[in-house]
Formats: structure tokens, sequence, C-alpha cells
């Protein structure tokens, strides 16, 4: 594959990619002058630090008692200790810089990488406005935001039929918007969390009818990754007015819908316990021993198009891949969500320099599997395992079958979207170094 330049774009990507590599190669000058081996102290006493770190951060969530208070300690003290030693020895402005021209490095490989090859955004066009819209509104998603931005009336202003729903009353919203296509809606739209956004998706998609996603949810990671503004739910709402269509994929595991993950494991028994609701943190780290040592909870097994998992701790499905590397950090995001694939990643980490090994390679960790699959089956030695169905707990049968239908879903989204997200490149320096001499891609 060769790196392709539009017009314009080489003289940009060749430059960044200069910059990249002086940065780079500054970062490594800097260490080296340290004098004394004052560089190789930064790198050894930072990587000490980091496995310090991690293994800490193991024996915090995975044991109790006398080893969780040294694993707490650890995680606190590592990094104090290695910012005590660099003050100690004055190589504080040694790292400091080193550590400013390498994230200056990325940076720039990053920008030369999207300068040569422009991400593909997801594709949007024009569309009729709705005549009968019908949206199933929770006032108690995301502590009231329906209430708050005043998100009935400006929609019924709009021309729109507005279901609210009873926050005493459990209510089967897939039933309301089946109901509402019996009745002649051809726009249905949802205003609170992803599960429920899910439901709705899912009839949507049956019908061939478009959807409309307000950000009125707590964490909103769909509205997230259409590019839709979280902070101003009311913003969703021009889409009725003044809207374009995306088309988008959908994934299923055991025949129900999702939009964003699907999680096995660990995470999925965690969030199946009843105190969970109530004290997500306290009944996370009472539960996460007994899960993560194999006492409690299953070991899962996966089958993707090419690779067989085994004995996995944890697994996350979700619809479309996520842009980051490392797709379990916090604000990671999926750039696209039209590619027809699933993401899946795998983790099984038994122990301490297991957990130390993914905080130094990430991605590439032997514990940690990323890749992607059009079709996921999930089995276990139990007939029945939980699963965190973009963040609703359910039980579901073995083997659970995760599939993604291309396509399927018509997304109504504002034309001014401010979050629209460019995907990032996976930053790859021979790629870069490919670059600036001008020379194919070596992938």
């Amino acid at each position: 594959m060769s790196l392709s330049h539009p017009v314009g774009a080489p003289g940009r990507a060749r430059l960044f990619a200069l910059l990249a590599l002086v940065c780079a190669l500054g970062a490594v000058v800097v260490l080296v002058v340290a004098g004394e081996g004052g560089g190789l102290t930064v790198v050894v006493v930072g990587a000490a630090g980091t496995v310090l770190a991690a293994m800490g951060a193991w024996w915090l969530v995975a044991h109790r008692g006398l080893v969780r208070a040294v694993g707490t300690v650890l995680v606190v003290a590592a990094p104090v200790a290695v910012l005590v030693i660099y003050a100690r020895a004055d190589l504080w402005p040694t790292a400091l810089a080193a550590l400013v021209l390498w994230v200056a490095a990325g940076v720039c490989a990053r920008t030369a990488l999207r300068a040569a090859r422009p991400p593909a955004g997801m594709r949007a066009v024009a569309a009729d406005r709705p005549r009968h819209p019908v949206l199933i509104m929770n006032p108690k998603s995301g502590g009231g935001k329906v209430g708050r931005f005043g998100l009935v009336e400006k929609a019924e202003a709009l021309g729109a039929r507005v279901v609210l729903l009873d926050p005493e009353v459990v209510t089967d919203v897939a039933a309301l918007a089946r109901r509402a296509v019996a009745e002649g809606a051809d726009l249905l739209g949802v205003a609170g969390g992803d599960g429920t956004q899910a439901r709705v998706a899912e009839v949507a998609a049956e019908h061939g009818l478009p959807f409309l996603v307000i950000s009125a949810g707590t964490r909103n990671h769909f509205a997230m990754d259409l590019g839709l503004d979280r902070e101003d739910p009311a913003r969703c709402l021009d889409a009725l007015a003044d809207g374009e269509e995306l088309r988008i994929d959908l994934g299923f595991v055991g025949g129900r819908a999702f939009v964003n993950t699907a999680s096995f494991g660990v995470y999925a028994e965690v969030v199946q316990r009843p105190e969970y609701r109530d004290a997500k943190a306290d009944s996370a780290l009472s539960a996460l021993p007994d899960l993560l040592l194999g006492y409690a909870g299953r070991a899962l097994e996966a089958t993707t198009d090419d690779t067989r998992l085994e004995a996995q701790q944890a697994l996350l499905i979700s619809n479309n891949p996520y842009s980051s590397p490392e797709p379990m950090a916090v604000g990671a995001r999926r750039a696209r969500l039209d590619t027809g694939v699933l993401g899946v990643v795998g983790i099984r980490v038994n122990n301490a320099a297991q957990a130390a090994d993914v905080a130094l390679r990430g991605a590439r960790a032997t514990g940690l599997h990323v890749l992607t699959s059009r079709r996921v089956v999930v089995g276990s030695d139990a007939e029945s395992i939980p699963v965190a169905v973009d963040g609703e707990a359910l039980t579901l049968p073995v083997p659970v079958t995760c599939s993604v239908r291309p396509g399927a879903l018509r997304v109504r989204v504002p034309r001014g979207r401010p979050g629209a997200p460019a995907g990032t490149p996976p930053l790859q320096w021979r790629e870069v170094l490919a670059l600036l001499l001008g020379r194919p891609s070596p992938r």
C-alpha cells in the first residue's frame, strides 16, 4: 500500500515528518548529553516507576487486606519517588525536556500521517424533513437534562410528538417505538441513555426509519462518536429542521442490538451486582479480587473470523473498532461507525508482572488482544453468562454470538456537528520515515 497525497499535502506531510524525527532525535540527544549516565537514569527510573505503579494497581484491585494496602501505597508512592529522585539528582530539567520533545514528536508524526492520508469520515447525505417525528424522552436521564434544557418544549415547537417516560414505571421503550411506527411516525428519536438509544434504534432499523440521537444521557458515548454536542443536547434537535443522514452499522449480541459495546467477564460480573448502582467503586473493589484471581466468575473463550482467544478475563466487543491503540482508555472513541466490523479487545492479566507489561507496552502486551471481526462467538463452561450491553446488565445463554449489520441504521444528525471525529491514524514511525524520504509505505 502506498501513501497517497492529495494536492498540496505532500509538502505539509513531509515538513511534519521532518519535525517529528527532529523532535524524536532531540529527545534522544537530551538524554545522551545529560552526562554521567543522567539520561540512562531518567529512562530507568521512569520505567521502574511505571512498572511499580502498575504492579501496585494490580495488587490494589486483585487483592484484599495487607496486599491491597501495599498496592495503594505503591500507586501513590511510585510516581512521587520518581519525581523526588529526579529532583535530588537535578535531573528534572532533562526528564521534562525529553518528555516535551517526545510528545511533540508524536503530535507532529500524527499530523504528518493525517496530511498524507486524510481520514475519510462518515458520508452524510441530504434528507427530507420528517413530517411526523416521534421522540421518546426520559426525564431522569443525565440528571434531568430533559427538563433542564427544555427539550420537550423545543421538540414540540419543531413539530415533533414527544412521549415522556414515567420514571416510576418500568417501560418497554421498544414497544413504545413500535406503537409510534404503527401510528405513522416517520422518524424515531431518543433523549436518554445509550441503552435506551439502542432499543429504539433497533426498531428504527427494522422499519427503515431515520433515528435521532439526543445527547441527554450521562456519558453519551454514542452521541460523542456521531460528533454531536454533548454539552447542549438541544442542539441535536436542529436535525429536525436542517439535518442530514448517516448510514451506520448496528451491533447485535444474542439477537439484541447495541450501539456502543457488549462487555463480557469481569466488568459484566460487577455490574450484575445489586449494590453496583448505588456504590460502584465499593462494590467493584469488593468483587474484583475473586473475579480476577479466578475464585468467582467464569473464564471466557472467543472465536473471531481469524483468531481464537482462550481463558480471557474480559472481552469488549464494540460496534466498530476504537481508533485509539488503547481502546479502553478514558476518552477513547470510534472515528467511524460504518466500517462493517466489530472491534474486539480481549484481556488476560493474572499477576502483577503482566499488569506491568500492559502498562509499558499497551496494545502490544501479551495480555491484551486488539483486533477486528465481523462475527464473534463467546463461549464458557457455564450455561449462561452475564453481559453488559451499552451499560445494561443482562444474562444470556451460551454460546453468545455477536455480529454487525453494515449500514443498518439511518441516523439523522444536524448539519453542524461540533465534535465530528477526524480519525487518528496509528502511529508507525517507519511510515513517518518513508514520508520524509518520499518512499512507498512499508505497510
